[in-house]
């Protein structure tokens, strides 16, 4: 089966929205469309290198769960806009809008899953959906979603999709210390300020792998903690047992959903645009002739 890219599109949007000067890209209005353009130009990349057959952009339909935030009050507190919601930049708002247009346009499969993150709609396509399977993010939380055995890769964009880390089980070990399935505590006892994860006071990423490639998850260290007779330091014992509430909870915070419960839309990659007169219109009323010219040249290179 062809491959399906399952792209992290709020990573991505946010990516170009920062790296694309806005004065470099704006609409006849005025209007800047910097994220579009870049996140169009993204696709158009993905689609030529890695050749895909099917596409979907996974949505945050709830970017800060209410089951996360029970769990752990501070996830992603830094980032709550002054009314409520996550604050985005104003000038990126609209813009996400009208990229969602031009996908649909497109064809190319965008959905979100009510109370979730888009993580978890990866997540979800990651383990279930036919393989193989590239997850497209900058977000490290989801190098805990590869898994050779599935065929799930995830392409690693944190120096931009121009410089895509492409990483099986054997990239993330030599990267972190520690196993693909073993990420997700591993990133509980680091923690993570982007996402307001506190971690295990004076537990560092280091300390963080050797726990986890001796004991194998947080379950297992704190049950050696709390035997008298286990060979702990006494420093990290003490650290570990201070930190016991916060690590009851905090794997299920950082582990991404695998069974949310997906929309039925086809992602079959179109080789043309399924609205072409639509996107036209939308090319010429927001300036985005050339990113709109590349993305179907790249699907149409992709289909033959």
């Amino acid at each position: 089966m062809t491959p399906l890219l399952a792209v992290d599109a709020p990573s991505l949007y946010f990516r170009a929205f920062h790296g694309v000067p806005a004065s470099s890209a704006l609409a006849p209005d005025g209007s800047p469309v910097n994220a579009v353009r870049g996140f169009l130009d993204m696709i158009s990349t993905l689609v030529k290198t890695r050749k895909p057959g099917r596409l979907v952009c996974a949505l945050d339909n709830d970017w800060r769960p209410q089951w996360r935030v029970a769990l752990i009050e501070s996830y992603k507190t830094h980032r709550l806009a002054p009314a409520g919601g996550e604050e985005v930049p104003d000038a990126l708002v609209p813009q996400v809008e009208l990229l969602l247009e031009v996908l649909a346009a497109v064809g190319i499969a965008t959905y979100g899953v009510d109370d979730n993150e888009a993580d978890d709609v990866l997540g979800t396509l990651a383990a279930t959906a036919p393989g193989p399977v590239e997850v497209v993010s900058g977000d490290r939380d989801l190098f805990q979603l590869v898994d050779d055995a599935r065929g799930v890769r995830l392409l690693y964009c944190g120096r931009g999709v121009a410089k895509l880390e492409d990483c099986d089980e054997a990239a993330v070990l030599a990267k972190y210390g520690v196993p693909a399935s073993g990420y997700a505590d591993f990133a509980a006892l680091r923690g993570d300020p982007s996402d307001g994860l506190p971690g295990v006071a004076g537990v560092g990423e280091k300390t963080a792998a050797r726990l986890i490639e001796r004991y194998g998850s947080i379950d297992a260290i704190m049950a050696a903690v709390a035997d008298p007779g286990s060979d702990f330091a006494p420093g990290v014992r003490t650290k570990l047992l201070a930190a016991a509430d916060y690590l009851a909870v905090a794997p299920k915070v950082v582990r991404v959903a695998t069974d949310v419960a997906l929309p039925d839309v086809d992602p079959t990659l179109p080789a043309v645009p399924r609205d072409a007169d639509r996107m036209l219109e939308l090319a010429e009323r927001w300036n985005l002739a050339s990113p709109c010219r590349r993305l179907v040249d790249a699907l149409a290179a992709a289909a033959s």
